[in-house]
């Protein structure tokens, strides 16, 4: 799964650490899930879309094989 939240995260002005603490998950979590290393689980899929205001589907997409 692929996604934009680095970017957007970026154009609203909040550093990894920021956004980890509202979402109460590390750092670690954060760049992981930017850097494409680990997949969201759907209750964190939803909790990020809420936190910037958007659809799941224009954060994560699946670009199939």
């Amino acid at each position: 799964m692929k996604n934009k939240l680095e970017e957007i995260r970026r154009e609203r002005g909040i550093t990894q650490e920021e956004l980890a603490d509202r979402l109460e998950v590390s750092r670690q979590t954060i760049s992981s899930l930017e850097n494409g290393r680990y997949n969201p689980s759907i209750m964190l899929a939803f909790k990020i879309a809420h936190f910037f205001n958007l659809s799941i589907e224009e954060i994560f997409f699946y670009e199939g094989e």
